[in-house]
């Protein structure tokens, strides 16, 4: 049997613990990685984005099959997820390493991402989401992978990426994975 060839999406939606737990848990999706882009440094720590001075964005990188779930499909879920209307904030986390951004690998994932921010923005939604060719991608230290998973009762957990689950619950029902 051959093994499927897998695409590749890179999200900023601030903080990485939050939208990993959400694309966790869609049909199609193989993993997901949190890490940080978009900056000027190499190998930068958590420490030091959280700075805001390494330009990079808490972000994530998934692998997914597009036979199961397409670009597209992940472009609503992450649209719908987060607050695209907010520059450089979700909720109490502020600071360029929690901006909205799409990191693009190819013509076609830019094309689709600037195509539904101008679906969003003609119904009238004032998104402030980045489009911006990927660069680096720095996977963020063993803590930081898989932290609702592993620590879904904690205040942070409940209060924050809890509602977000719901949302995902709510409108994307379809693309959960039972499993």
């Amino acid at each position: 049997m051959k093994d499927k060839i897998l695409s590749e999406a890179i999200f900023a939606g601030g903080c990485f613990w939050c939208t990993e737990a959400v694309f966790r848990r869609l049909k199609g999706v193989k993993s997901v990685e949190s890490g940080y882009t978009g900056g000027h440094i190499k190998n930068p720590a958590y420490r030091e984005v959280c700075t805001g001075r390494t330009g990079h964005a808490e972000g994530i990188r998934i692998s997914y099959d597009p036979e199961v779930i397409g670009y597209k499909e992940l472009l609503e879920v992450f649209f719908a997820t987060h607050d695209p209307t907010t520059r450089n904030r979700q909720g109490n986390d502020v600071g360029t390493q929690y901006r909205s951004a799409v990191f693009y690998k190819d013509e076609q994932q830019q094309q689709h991402a600037r195509s539904y921010i101008r679906k969003l923005r003609h119904e009238g939604i004032a998104v402030v989401t980045e489009v911006t060719e990927a660069g680096p991608f720095y996977v963020a230290e063993a803590d930081h992978q898989e932290y609702y998973d592993r620590n879904s009762s904690q205040p942070y957990c409940q209060v924050v990426i809890n509602p977000k689950l719901k949302k995902l619950e709510q409108l994307h029902n379809d693309k959960l994975n039972r499993d």
